[in-house]
C-alpha cells in the first residue's frame, strides 16, 4: 500500500530532526484537537487520532455510557449509547466524529503552531538526552556563524554556543573554521535548550594532553591540577605513578614534540609542566617556576596561606606578567601565596623587632631611686617618662638638658646602674645607700629662706662638692644642729670606711 502524502511527510521529518515518528503524530492529534475545541467551542471531550492506512486526522467527542446522565455534555444514557454502539456497557465510552474539513484557515494556523512547538519540544528533550552529564567532554565542531560576542558552532546535527568568556583571549573565529572545544554545560531554560562549549575551560588542556600523551590516557601518569589563564598562559601539575616514568618528561615528549603539538592547537598559548608533590612547600617551590624560590613557609594560624621569600632578582620573574605567574601557582595550590624580596623580608624583622621593644612594659621614671624630685622634674620637662628611655640615652644627651652638668649623668648612671643591676650597683658604690637620706618636710621659715643662706649652714663636704642641687636636697634633709650633726657622723663613718680599706690593703701586701 502507498504511504499517504502526510505519512510521507512525518517520515521525512522524523529523519531530519531525528525524532521518533510517534513523537509527531502525537503533536499533530494534539493539534488537530486544539484546533477543533477552537472552532467548535465545545466544552465536550475532544480526542484525535491518526490513520496511517488512510493518512487522515479523525477528531471525536468522548462522552461516558451512565445509567443516569447527569451532564449531558460529557455523559450519555446507555439506549441512547447502544444506538451508535451496540455492544457498549455501563461505565464505556462512545465516540461521536467531529467533521474536520470545516475547520478553516484560522484552525489550520493553529495547528500548525501547536505541531512547530511540540516538535521543538521534543528537539530539546532529545539534545539534553544526548549531551547531559557529558559536561568537559571533547567535541569537534565547526563554526557556522558569529553573532555579536558569541560563536554558534555545529556539533553533529544540533548547535552550541560559545559566549565571549568562554572564548581564548588571543583567538578570532570565522565561519567555517573548524575547533576542538569542551562542553562546559546543558542548559534547558525556558527559552529553550541550550548546549555551551568552550575553548577556555582547562579541560580542554587536559583532553588534548590524554589524546597526546599515551601514558596519561593508560593512566601511567597522572593530571593532578590545572591552572589557566586562556590565550596567555597554563600550568599543569603531573605526577607518575611509575618510578621509572618522568610525568614532565612523558608530557614535553621528544624534543618538545609532545607539548608543542597541544601549544599550536592552542594558538601560542604558554604551558608550564611542573612535578606535582604532596608536600605544600616543595609543591609551592616548583609551582611557582621558572623563578628560584629561597624559601617556603606556611603561615601561622591560616593553613590556607603559604609565605614565599626570593632573592630581590627574582621577585619580577615570581610575580610575574601583571601577576600571572603567581596567581596561576595560587590556584593550582589551591592557597594564597604572598611573595617578598629577602629586602623586603628583612625589613618586616625589623619592623617586627621594634614593634616588640617598642610595646615592652615601660617603667615610669619615678620608681628610680638615688635620685632628687628636682631631678625628675627636670627629666619629665624634657619628655623622659620611662627609666627605660634615660638608659637609652648617651651622656652628651643628658648634659643637653638644662642643669644637668657631668655629676649629675654620672649619679643617673649609677641609679640606673642599681636599677637594673641592684647588686653590682651595691658593690660599686657602697657609700651612695649611706648618702640617701630621707627628706624632712621644711617648716615655713626655712622655705622662705635664701638658697645662698642654707648653702651656709651646711658644713662643708669632705670630698669634691657635688651640684648646687644636690647640696639643696642634702640641706633640706636636716636643718641647724641636727643638720651638722648628721654631716659630721656622715664624714666621720667616710674616714672609718677609708681607714678600714687602707688596713685591709696592707695586709694583702
Amino acid at each position: 500500500m502507498a504511504m499517504s502524502l502526510l505519512a510521507q511527510t512525518i517520515d521525512q521529518l522524523s529523519r531530519e530532526k531525528g525524532i521518533e515518528p510517534e513523537i509527531i503524530v502525537s503533536a499533530l492529534e494534539d493539534a488537530m484537537v486544539v484546533a477543533a475545541r477552537k472552532y467548535y467551542r465545545t466544552e465536550e471531550e475532544l480526542r484525535s487520532r491518526f490513520e496511517q492506512e488512510t493518512g487522515h486526522i479523525i477528531v471525536y467527542a468522548v462522552r461516558k455510557v451512565v445509567e443516569q446522565v447527569a451532564d449531558p455534555v460529557l455523559e450519555m444514557g446507555l439506549e441512547e449509547a447502544r444506538g451508535l454502539d451496540p455492544k457498549v456497557e455501563v461505565g464505556g465510552e462512545v465516540y461521536i466524529p467531529k467533521p474536520t474539513d470545516v475547520l478553516g484557515r484560522i484552525a489550520a494556523q493553529t495547528a500548525k503552531q501547536v505541531i512547530f512547538q511540540k516538535v521543538r519540544e521534543a528537539e530539546r528533550d532529545i539534545v539534553f538526552a544526548e549531551y547531559d552529564g557529558r559536561a568537559g567532554e571533547l567535541l569537534h565542531c565547526m563554526v557556522t556563524r558569529v553573532e555579536g560576542p558569541e560563536v554558534i558552532v555545529e556539533i553533529g546535527r544540533h548547535e552550541a554556543r560559545m559566549p565571549r568568556r568562554e572564548q581564548s583571549r588571543l583567538e578570532t573565529y570565522h565561519t567555517g573554521d573548524r575547533l576542538r572545544v569542551v562542553i562546559r554545560e546543558v542548559d534547558k531554560t525556558a527559552k529553550g535548550l541550550q548546549v555551551m562549549v568552550s575553548r577556555a575551560d582547562p579541560a580542554l588542556v587536559q583532553r588534548l594532553f590524554e589524546m597526546e600523551v599515551p601514558e596519561i590516557y593508560d593512566g601511567t601518569v597522572q593530571i593532578k591540577a590545572i591552572a589557566r589563564e586562556a590565550g596567555e598562559r597554563t600550568k599543569i601539575a603531573v605526577q607518575s605513578r611509575d618510578r621509572d616514568v618522568d610525568p614532565v618528561g612523558a608530557c614535553v615528549g621528544m624534543k618538545g614534540m609532545r607539548v608543542q603539538s597541544i601549544i599550536r592547537e592552542l594558538r601560542g598559548e604558554k604551558i608550564d609542566i611542573i612535578q606535582w608533590n604532596e608536600d605544600p612547600v616543595q609543591f609551592a617551590t616548583n609551582s611557582l617556576s621558572p623563578a628560584k624560590v629561597s624559601r617556603v613557609t606556611l603561615v601561622e594560624g591560616d593553613e590556607r596561606q603559604l609565605e614565599v621569600v626570593v632573592e630581590d632578582s627574582q621577585l619580577s620573574l615570581a610575580i610575574g606578567k601583571k601577576g600571572q605567574n603567581v596567581r596561576l601557582a595560587s590556584r593550582l595550590l589551591d592557597r594564597r601565596i604572598d611573595i617578598k624580596s629577602e629586602e623586603e623580608k628583612r625589613q618586616e624583622i625589623e619592623a617586627q623587632m621594634a614593634s616588640l621593644m617598642s610595646s615592652t612594659a615601660r617603667t615610669p621614671v619615678e620608681n628610680l631611686k638615688g635620685l632628687g624630685k628636682k631631678t625628675m622634674d627636670k627629666l619629665g620637662e624634657h619628655g623622659i617618662s620611662s627609666i627605660e628611655e634615660l638608659a637609652a640615652m648617651t651622656p652628651e644627651q643628658l648634659m643637653e638638658i638644662p642643669g644637668v652638668g657631668e655629676k649629675m649623668v654620672q649619679k643617673i648612671a649609677d641609679a640606673v646602674k642599681q636599677h637594673f643591676e641592684p647588686d653590682v650597683a651595691e658593690t660599686d658604690t657602697p657609700e651612695a645607700s649611706a648618702a640617701e637620706v630621707p627628706a624632712e618636710p621644711k617648716t615655713a621659715e626655712e622655705s622662705e629662706r635664701p638658697a645662698a643662706a642654707v648653702l651656709a649652714d651646711a658644713p662643708a663636704p669632705a670630698q669634691e662638692a657635688p651640684p648646687e642641687e644636690e647640696v639643696a636636697e642634702a640641706v633640706t634633709a636636716g636643718s641647724g644642729e641636727e643638720g651638722s650633726k648628721a654631716a659630721e657622723e656622715g664624714g666621720a663613718e667616710k674616714e672609718l670606711a677609708a681607714e678600714t680599706t687602707e688596713s685591709e690593703s696592707k695586709r694583702a701586701d
